[in-house]
């Protein structure tokens, strides 16, 4: 019998996989071509082909047992210091090798970091809508979430029912940005007051609150938007990341975790994070993939092929009359559903093959998500199914 934990995120298991899977079944039926699956963040750009290299370069100039063996829990000592330095020159920080953190991709850095600082009963605040697997990675350690509604008219967070939801159980609060769903890049007014709004809570409830930045989507950022990095707004932030959107790597699991100096006890709460790595059976970041990324540190993805879609589609889709919010970094759409019940819309759009995710998913009833990383011919196809979509619900008339 399995575990009640386990049943439980069996029942709440990922709309979006849920999707992806639906829509491969469909592929299958009538052709990948007739299928407009906007519903994983899967990159349809190939990773810069100086990663290529390195690998092979990796595989031919390094003794295969220091390559595959076995190495420190936080990773190699000349990754860690290489992508300090990378840090330290584009963000004026001052890492070094050990404030890094190898880790398999951002959600196993994420729940290495939660191993290290949660205790039953801690609450995690979230700003909604959020990535649905924090509810999971948090439920692991049997923290609970505590969900923040935004502003609507933005998408920002309302910083006055954040200030309201922090208690003396919180213990860390999320932030993702460029954000995954919304695809909104939060203001530096609004980190700033996040930050001054914490430093208020710590000193009122004396205890530490952990800022975790997810960043995933850091460089994918467009019309003139520059990348941010949030330990300047705030002491006690603990940085993660991946490289599967920055170099297109999603399947390789590849990121760190930055801890700076200025966090409180940070060799304390860095040494927890190594034992996590352990502890939860990762041991260590793949070893080739901690080499290869080292390698290509100051390489970055296609930009301008997601950007392009991103013109594309926005404009297509007002222009048929839907609601979306523009997005200003990331590789998402939020739409707004044209009925309340926005499942119902999501069931509808089947019936022209596009694929789309319930807003739910992400704590946001009433939107749907749509992944623009796709094929640019395939965003371009799609448009005539949404002409049909907006046609079924009277919009643009």
């Amino acid at each position: 019998m399995l575990s009640k934990k386990i049943q439980t995120a069996l029942a709440g298991s990922s709309a979006i996989r849920a999707m992806f899977v639906e829509g491969k079944v469909l592929a299958a039926k009538i052709g990948e071509e007739n299928v407009f699956d906007f519903s994983l963040g899967n990159p349809a750009t190939e990773a810069p082909e100086s990663v290529n290299h390195a690998i092979k370069d990796l595989l031919d100039e390094t003794d295969p047992l220091v390559l595959h063996g076995y190495m420190s829990n936080s990773g190699y000592e000349d990754v860690r210091a290489a992508i300090a330095e990378n840090l330290n020159k584009r963000f004026d920080t001052g890492f070094r090798a050990e404030n890094i953190v190898m880790t398999v991709g951002a959600a196993g850095g994420l729940n290495i970091v939660f191993k290290a600082i949660l205790d039953p009963g801690d609450e995690v605040i979230v700003f909604a809508p959020f990535f649905g697997e924090y509810r999971s990675y948090v439920a692991n350690y049997d923290a609970d979430i505590v969900v923040v509604e935004p502003d609507y008219e933005t998408f920002q967070p309302d910083l006055a029912a954040f200030e309201a939801a922090i208690t003396d159980r919180t213990k860390a609060v999320i932030v993702n940005t460029p954000n995954n769903p919304t695809g909104v890049i939060y203001a530096p007014k609004t980190m700033q007051a996040i930050g001054d709004i914490l430093s208020k809570k710590e000193k009122e409830y004396n205890k530490e609150i952990y800022l975790i930045s997810d960043e995933p989507y850091r460089e994918l950022v467009y019309d003139g938007a520059k990348e941010d990095f949030l330990t300047k707004y705030y002491h006690n932030t603990i940085v993660g990341y991946s490289f599967s959107k920055s170099l297109s790597l999603p399947g390789e699991r590849i990121g760190y975790i930055a801890v700076s100096d200025e966090v409180t006890d940070a060799k304390e709460v860095l040494a927890g994070i190594e034992v996590a790595n352990r502890i939860l059976g990762f041991v260590n970041a793949p070893s080739l993939m901690q080499k290869a990324v080292a390698r290509c540190i100051d390489e970055t993805t296609n930009l301008e092929f997601y950007d392009k879609n991103r013109r594309v589609l926005y404009e297509g889709l007002t222009k048929l009359g839907f609601t979306c919010v523009k997005p200003q970094g990331a590789f998402y759409l939020w739409m707004k559903s044209p009925v309340e019940n926005e499942e119902e819309f999501v069931n509808t759009a089947k019936k022209y093959n596009l694929l789309l995710v319930k807003g739910s998913a992400f704590g946001c009833g009433g939107y749907v998500r749509l992944a623009y990383c796709v094929a640019h011919e395939k965003i371009v196809r799609s448009l005539d199914a949404f002409a049909k979509l907006a046609k079924e619900y009277q919009l643009g008339e």
